[in-house]
């Protein structure tokens, strides 16, 4: 058993979104009509309230859904926060759902200075829905709004692309103007289509060695799904049929001729650090 210290939750596999790249469009084996919402008692099962103690973060982001999407979403942030007063409370959202009422909601259990939502923006109202489809742009802004004005600490992540590369300093400023502690802008790691273009001047970065520089065990994190499975990252539990469970196999694999191929193309090294880290071409902090 690992020192577990970051908890990632996906606390449901449902989402009204259609990004191209997501695994909700491209993994084969995934069933939109099977709808699992995690539960504190799946949770516990995996995780006890000794071990949650002990947590220093806890955050939600989907492999397959959005975090605003569960329907026990608040209650286990709620749960969390009681166990663990100190612990960080995270997540990662397209901010296109639920009522302006569940973000307040939700900024008054994130109260703690180093709780966070990110809200993940790919642009403009005129560029956002070209890769986050069926994402109503007014709708995030709204929620957006809601959270930070009961105190929420908001952050813009924006993916680049060809088409919305312009637009990076203007959502920067829009970030800006409404209160988002900061503002990211990176380039997708889960690749790229005719429609979605790598961004002008951008060169991916190319594997230097079979290194591997193991983010979860960096950070001492794991992984539980939206059915209550453990993972040891979201990475190598992000394929329904290929879902990893037995973490020593993998590991032993990273000296062998033939490292798991999931842990290679996120934490293999490349220039000085891996591809995950590579992704991030801005980061500034607003206030």
């Amino acid at each position: 058993m690992r020192d577990i210290k970051v908890l990632h939750l996906e606390s449901t596999d449902v989402c009204q979104a259609a990004c191209a790249l997501c695994a909700r469009e491209t993994d084969p084996n995934f069933k939109k009509d099977r709808q699992h919402h995690l539960t504190m008692n799946q949770i516990l099962r995996v995780f006890d309230q000794e071990k949650i103690q002990q947590l220093d973060k806890m955050f939600m982001c989907g492999n397959y859904g959005d975090p605003a999407a569960g329907k026990h979403t608040l209650d286990i942030y709620q749960e969390f926060r009681r166990i663990n007063p100190d612990v960080v409370l995270g997540m990662n959202t397209n901010g296109g759902l639920q009522t302006t009422f569940w973000w307040y909601e939700l900024a008054k259990i994130m109260n703690q200075p180093q709780d966070y939502v990110v809200f993940s923006i790919d642009g403009l109202e005129s560029t956002n829905a070209t890769y986050r489809q069926n994402v109503v742009w007014h709708k995030v802004m709204s929620n957006a709004r809601s959270f930070i004005e009961a105190g929420g600490s908001a952050h813009w992540d924006m993916l680049v692309y060809q088409h919305n590369q312009h637009e990076v300093d203007a959502c920067e400023q829009l970030a800006r103007d409404m209160g988002f502690k900061w503002f990211r802008a990176k380039v997708s790691k889960r690749g790229f289509t005719d429609k979605l273009k790598f961004p002008t001047g951008w060169n991916p970065p190319q594997l230097q060695s079979a290194q591997v520089n193991c983010h979860a065990l960096k950070e001492q994190s794991t992984y539980i799904d939206a059915q209550g499975r453990e993972s040891p990252c979201c990475w190598l539990g992000s394929r329904q049929q290929d879902f990893v469970s037995d973490f020593e196999s993998v590991q032993t694999s990273w000296n062998s001729v033939q490292p798991n191929i999931v842990c290679l193309d996120t934490c293999g090294i490349t220039t000085g650090s891996t591809r995950f880290t590579d992704q991030w071409q801005r980061e500034t902090e607003l206030t």
